[in-house]
């Protein structure tokens, strides 16, 4: 490993710690480490000894370090563009779905990491994501979700929706969440949807507060394709992984389908999804 490309939430005052440790780590092991220039200045770091501020993507970097929780998460996996770069989440928020590491055992994760993962010391966990465009057009790439939802509040907004360019069903909704199996547990959780094992490889169409007698989401091979259709004079929003990407009108179409990249997940041991899920509901053995 030969460099490191530090995001780091700009909110906690742990990151601020935690990068610098990690800075330090990587000057005592000759190795390159930068920090994204809003990352350093949310976080007062640019005139730190030893510390290198650089615009420099994310993509050229042999390790991506995510110091933060969830949200991190999902915007260091923004900035990689579906780079297959390894990413290693430091959790410093509440329990984390794809955070890996706690704050005292950074510098070991990092020995660990370096050891290389031929001597079993860590395996990467890839995660399907969705390629999303409008009109033709790529629009973004989302490890959780794209949301198709109302603009403007008090109103339903109409959507069609089409798998594999057959029309399915026209929703009255608030909107349609195309989730990953990662995803089913963020947005389309609260909107009823089911709870999908991420080893496993599928879509899931949940609607949004549907104003209508069929409410279900429904569980989609990875092989089908997505398409929702704007239908009718109330326009509507397209977010990706929680950030607004577009506003759409009468006749746009957002299309969903399974990206050839992934999200890789540094993990040093069985991730043990279902007790994770477990500790998050406080579920009890009996």
């Amino acid at each position: 490993m030969t460099s490191i490309a530090i995001v780091a939430h700009h909110e906690r005052a742990d990151a601020r710690r935690l990068a610098l440790e990690a800075t330090d780590w990587c000057a005592q092991q000759g190795v390159t480490s930068w920090i994204l220039p809003d990352d350093a200045g949310a976080l007062d770091l640019h005139d730190e000894p030893g510390v290198t501020v650089s615009h420099e993507l994310l993509a050229g970097a042999d390790l991506v370090l995510s110091l933060g929780g969830d949200g991190t998460m999902l915007r260091s996996v923004g900035l990689l563009d579906g780079a297959a770069v390894p990413l290693l989440g430091v959790n410093l928020g509440s329990l984390g779905y794809l955070t890996e590491v706690e704050p005292e055992l950074l510098v070991d994760s990092l020995d660990r990491f370096t050891r290389g993962a031929a001597d079993g010391e860590w395996h990467l966990d890839r995660r399907m994501m969705l390629d999303v465009s409008i009109n033709g057009e790529h629009a973004g790439r989302a490890l959780n979700e794209a949301v198709v939802e109302k603009a403007h509040p008090g109103h339903t907004v109409r959507l069609l929706a089409r798998i594999d360019g057959a029309p399915f069903t026209h929703y009255a909704a608030d909107g349609l969440i195309v989730a990953t199996p990662t995803g089913s547990t963020a947005y389309s959780l609260s909107a009823r949807g089911p709870i999908v094992s991420p080893r496993h490889r599928a879509m899931l169409l949940t609607p949004v507060s549907p104003h209508m007698l069929f409410d279900r989401s429904l569980v989609l091979d990875p092989s089908e394709v997505v398409e929702i259709e704007v239908s009718g004079h109330r326009p509507a929003e397209l977010a990706v992984d929680g950030m607004p990407v577009a506003g759409l009108d009468d006749g746009d179409v957002v299309r969903c389908e399974p990206s050839t990249a992934t999200a890789n997940f540094v993990r040093f041991g069985a991730y043990r999804y279902h007790q994770i899920l477990k500790a998050k509901f406080g579920l009890a053995d009996r």
